[in-house]
């Protein structure tokens, strides 16, 4: 995936080079009216109509990919909080190891905070794609 600021950079500077190119009304030599093969009352409005959806869809792609894998990040979190709940068992109670009791519950609370906080950002983030979802 490309830096965000390089892609914004061509596609502005495709936007310019497509509405220079596109002018309505340049004047040929006679003085009439260069014919571009579009109406230019029809022509850029369709153009940008079309630009408009295809970044949508673009959009709504690579978010509904972050959101699959917030949700992954989520599933594994979930499995981390669990397995960390068996390791300080294990040290606690069978290994009696006192000395690791609290840094095991340290990493625990730090996960499950971590847990918390994806799974908290998964619910805006799953409404905001499907607002970017078409009707229909």
């Amino acid at each position: 995936m490309g830096d965000p600021r390089n892609v914004a950079h061509a596609k502005k500077v495709s936007q310019e080079k497509h509405h220079k190119s596109a002018r309505p009304g340049k004047k040929t030599p006679s003085g009439k009216e260069q014919a571009t093969g579009d109406s230019p009352a029809t022509g850029p409005a369709e153009t940008a109509s079309t630009a408009a959806q295809k970044p949508d869809a673009a959009k709504l792609e690579k978010s509904l990919t972050v959101l699959a894998q917030l949700k992954d990040m989520e599933f594994h979190s979930r499995a981390n909080i669990e397995k960390l709940a068996e390791l300080s068992l294990t040290i606690e109670d069978e290994l009696k190891q006192k000395t690791f009791v609290e840094l095991i519950g340290a990493l625990y609370s730090a996960q499950e905070s971590f847990h918390s906080k994806v799974a908290a950002l998964i619910e805006p983030y799953q409404a905001e794609c499907d607002r970017l979802k078409p009707a229909g």
